[in-house]
Formats: C-alpha cells, sequence, structure tokens
C-alpha cells in the first residue's frame, strides 16, 4: 500500500492526520514485559487532547520549553505531541543524569517547567535546590500535573510569524565532546524530514504501512527513538513499542510477545545476544530487521545467519538527523560499511584543510543537503552558541567529527571518533565532562580521561590521577572517587578504571598530551584499580 500524501508542517499535524485514516491501529506500545499496554492512534489521540486540554487551559504554549523526565513510556509522547500542538518546545532528560548535569540542562535550555516522574522528582529538586533561578522553575509531579500546574509565565521567545515547519519542537544535547553539552535547537521540519526519510530507505528497511511493530530499546531523550522513530510511526500509521531498556536476557521474548517485527540496537546488542543459549523465544520471533550501529564485523555475519534477519548498519548524529544506511544488498557485513550518499545529502571525506581525499583515505566525514539551502533537514543550531554553529558549518559543510574511509564504489567506511570521546554500551561519554567532575574532588590535583578497551561494553572509562598532597592513592580513594562522579554524572560516565601516577605529560602551555601517557601496547588495566562493580544503574519506576 502506497504511504499517503503528506502535507504535515508540525509533527502533531503529521499524528492527526495518522488519526483519522488510521484510529484503530497501535500507535506506542509499552514492551510486553513492562505491562504491554497498547494505545491506538485513537486512544492516544484521546490522552493527546486531554494533555492539550491541561496545558492550553494555563496558556503554555509558543516561547514555552518544558523539560520532560517521563522515560521510556508512552506517556513521553502524549507530552510531546500535546506540546507540539500548542507549540511548545521540549527538553527531554536523561534520567541518569545528576546533580551538575541536570542544572546544566535546565539552565542550558532556560527551561520553564519540569515535569518529571515521582521517582525523579526529589532527584530534580535536589539538584537545583542551591540554584536561586532554577529553584523557581515548577517542577511538578507527573500524576499531579492536572491539579498542580500553574499559569504560564511570559514566553521567553516570541511568538513566531513563520510556517510551523520552522516553529522550534524540542531541545535535544550533544554529548559535550569538548565541554559542556550542547543543546541541538530541532525544528518541526527537522523531525518530520528524519521521519520521512526512514520511511523512504527501501531496501532492507522496508517498512509496510500500517503492519510494523517497531521494538527500539534506545532512550526517548536520543533522536533515534525521540524524534526519528515517533515520527516514522505517524508517517507510515506503524507502532512504537518501548522496553524500559535493553535486556539480552529477555529480548526474544519481548519480541515474541510484544509482536516485533523491527528491532533497532546499539552496538553492544549483538554480541550480548550472540552470547545468550539459543532458546525457544529466539526461534519464535517475526523481526524482519534491525536498524543500528556499531555491530562487531568479525560478529556481524553469524549474527544475521543465527537470528535470520539483517542487522542494518547506519550512520548519523542528532545534529544531522537523516541517517546513511547499508541496507541495499550487497551489504558488507565483515566490514564497518554504512551506506553511501543518497540524494538529497552529499558527501565529502576531507583531510585537516578541507580538502578532499582520495578513494581508500581516511578522513573526516561532511554533509550537506544539496540545492540552495545546505541545511535544509538539518538541527538549527547550538542553542546560545552562534560561534559553534558556524565553526561546525564551516564552507558550508556540515563537520561531523567522525573519520571515515571511501572507496571507489561510493561505499563509506566507519574508521574513528576524532572528538575526545569514549563510547560505552552505545553511550557517547565526553572526557572532558568525567575530567571536570573528577577535578572538583578534592583529592584529585589533575586528572586524565581515556577510553579503555572493554570485552563487554566496547569501551571503559579509565581515570588517571595525579592525587592531591595528603591524599590516598589506594583502593578506598580510587572507590572514593568512583562514588564522588556517581553523584554528580550519569552512572555510565563515572569512572571503570581508575589509575594513580605522579605526573601527567603537559605541553610548554600546560596542555594535556594524552597521547603521552603510555606506550604504544601498554595496558593501564593491569596495575589500575577495577571499580567497575560501582557503576550501577538506577531503576526508576515508571
Amino acid at each position: 500500500m502506497p504511504y499517503p500524501a503528506d502535507t504535515s508542517r508540525t509533527l502533531f499535524d503529521a499524528f492527526a492526520a495518522a488519526r483519522r485514516r488510521a484510529a484503530g491501529l497501535p500507535f506506542v506500545a509499552e514492551s510486553a514485559l513492562a505491562g504491554g499496554r497498547v494505545w491506538s492512534f485513537a486512544q492516544a489521540g484521546d490522552e493527546v487532547d486531554a494533555l492539550t486540554d491541561i496545558y492550553g487551559r494555563q496558556g503554555w504554549g509558543h516561547g514555552h520549553r518544558i523539560a520532560l523526565a517521563v522515560g521510556n513510556h508512552p506517556r513521553h509522547f502524549f507530552h510531546y505531541l500535546a506540546l507540539n500542538r500548542l507549540g511548545a518546545s521540549i527538553v527531554p532528560l536523561n534520567p541518569d543524569h545528576r546533580g551538575s548535569e541536570i542544572r546544566h540542562a535546565l539552565t542550558l535550555s532556560r527551561a520553564d517547567l519540569v515535569v518529571a516522574l515521582p521517582a525523579r522528582h526529589a532527584a530534580i529538586a535536589q539538584a537545583v535546590q542551591d540554584d536561586a533561578r532554577l529553584r523557581q522553575v515548577p517542577n511538578l509531579r507527573l500524576d499531579d500535573l492536572a491539579q498542580a500546574l500553574g499559569p504560564a509565565p511570559a514566553a521567553g521567545r516570541a511568538a513566531p510569524e513563520t510556517d510551523p515547519w520552522q516553529h522550534e519542537a524540542a531541545i535535544l544535547f550533544t554529548s559535550g565532546t569538548s565541554g559542556p553539552p550542547k543543546g541541538c535547537v530541532l525544528h518541526n521540519g527537522y523531525v518530520l524530514t528524519a521521519g520521512a526519510w526512514y520511511r523512504d530507505l527501501g531496501g532492507a528497511l522496508t517498512l509496510r504501512h500500517g503492519r510494523e511493530r517497531l521494538l527500539n530499546p534506545l532512550p526517548v531523550f536520543h533522536m533515534n527513538c525521540g524524534m526519528t522513530s515517533i515520527a516514522t510511526m505517524c508517517l507510515t500509521d506503524n507502532c512504537l513499542v518501548l522496553p524500559d531498556r535493553f535486556h539480552a536476557s529477555s529480548w526474544w521474548e519481548d519480541c515474541v510477545l510484544s509482536q516485533a517485527t523491527a528491532v533497532h540496537y546499539l552496538g553492544i546488542m549483538p554480541p550480548a545476544l550472540f552470547r545468550q543459549p539459543p532458546g525457544p523465544w529466539e526461534a519464535r520471533h517475526q523481526v524482519r530487521f534491525g536498524l543500528g550501529a556499531g555491530c562487531d564485523p568479525g560478529l556481524h555475519p553469524q549474527v544475521e545467519t543465527r537470528f535470520g534477519f539483517p542487522f542494518v548498519e547506519v550512520w548519523g548524529m542528532t545534529e544531522t538527523g537523516r541517517f546513511l544506511a547499508n541496507q541495499h544488498e550487497p551489504r558488507q557485513t565483515d566490514t564497518r560499511a554504512f551506506g553511501r550518499q543518497a540524494p538529497p545529502l552529499e558527501v565529502r571525506v576531507v583531510d585537516d584543510q578541507d580538502c578532499n581525499v582520495a578513494d581508500g583515505g581516511a578522513g573526516e566525514l561532511l554533509l550537506r543537503a544539496e540545492g540552495a539551502d545546505p541545511r535544509r533537514g538539518f538541527f538549527a543550531g547550538y542553542l546560545d552558541d552562534d560561534a559553534a554553529t558556524q565553526s561546525a558549518w564551516r564552507g558550508g559543510w556540515f563537520h561531523t567529527g567522525d573519520v571515515v574511509k571511501r572507496d571507489a564504489s561510493g561505499m563509506l567506511y566507519f574508521v574513528d571518533r576524532r572528538k575526545d570521546m569514549i563510547r560505552r554500551s552505545g553511550e557517547n561519554i565526553s572526557a572532558s565532562d568525567v575530567e571536570a567532575a573528577l577535578s572538583a574532588h578534592p583529592g584529585v590535583a589533575r586528572v586524565a580521561v581515556l577510553a579503555v578497551p572493554d570485552e563487554m561494553r566496547d569501551e571503559e572509562v579509565l581515570a588517571v590521577v595525579v592525587a592531591a598532597n595528603g591524599h590516598g592513592q589506594d583502593e578506598t580513594a580510587a572507590h572514593a572517587l568512583t562514588l564522588h562522579c556517581l553523584a554528580e554524572l550519569a552512572y555510565y560516565k563515572a569512572p571503570g578504571w581508575v589509575l594513580f601516577v605522579a605526573e601527567l605529560p603537559v605541553t610548554a602551555t600546560n596542555k594535556l598530551q594524552k597521547n603521552r601517557i603510555f606506550a604504544p601496547g601498554d595496558d593501564p588495566r593491569d596495575r589500575a584499580f577495577d571499580v567497575r562493580g560501582l557503576k550501577k544503574r538506577a531503576t526508576h519506576a515508571q
């Protein structure tokens, strides 16, 4: 069945059109193992109508930003759609964030309101207790919204007179690879373009109208689930199924009971599933494809053979919205291939002077949209950071910071990240973020944070610490540093290994030289303290 013509200018428009033509079809659902409740487009519409009335009666709309700490649950999208309908923007919060991370997100976004699960409400209140301005921002429990929501303040931004396509829909945060996380401003046009791109990819990623259930364990504060997936479901009359997160031992049971026909994955998931012994649920799934990034090419062909469907590698980032995909045969699953240039996206591979690199050579990946507007469909910019936006777009091309190669056929292959980033279980961790937290500890004179290999999580966080005078350098001290980070940062950012050293190499201008800390082939884990056991993910009830 062909997709209907779409004239939507906002995400809510796209949802409303699907509600009219596919009222009885499923739209969003809890995963079967998280309760299994399913909302049809009509039932979801009733929830959105009720929330629109609650927010609208109090004057919330254009110019307001509402921080949502609702987690991976359909209710997050009910609030998103209601606020989008009113012209307001959402700021999804990471449920694992603590202290300084919460303060940074609320301060940078200038959020006017926080709506949180009861389990998150207290953490947010504690994080802002010493900040006079943030204490004035209403922090409401999700289930108390109807009774507790007060009149909206004067909007911080004027109501736009432009096409709703250009209205702000959300603020999502980067990983903060060279400092604090930046806020990516996303317009309705970005969200709808990303959804239409996925809808139209075809090949192994072909979506059938009104027949798919996409089980997506990625968090709603990421663009993959929170923007692209929900928009694609609206444009194809399909259903998004939300587990709280990925659970290897029960994944296939969830796929079967949730009736999943497609899944999204992180690089850690295929090997974790492959290590599980075959079971009866695995043989019963109806999954047609997986979409993700980072599947080990040494294992990828075996994963597809065993599980019986393609794990399609893609490349994307919040700023680009659309992703490049390796969805057409032959897919070269034994390499890091992630697809070719596809209209209207144009691609370059360049050296440090932005000169094109010959095929087969490694260089930075640059993208733009063809035509008069190279930024069409991309993020609108970094919030309150024009300098960073212009730098990323220098020369009219978006600089991704990722190193790739391209062969003579145009196939692109991922090589590495240029940015100072650690990738643990699919999460991008800024080394500078962790360094800032550790530097605030009285026991730290100087610190460098690096990635070390991890057999389960791809990479783990290593803190190389010069202890302050009079402070310990033993296992107790290592534990104290990790516990300090766990109080200020998301659990996954805290060091998993701590190594004490007498000094760190620096340049003449006192900048760290991380490439000189260890000799080639040296594995610092051999003499570091293993504190990975302290890193526990908090569980928040829905």
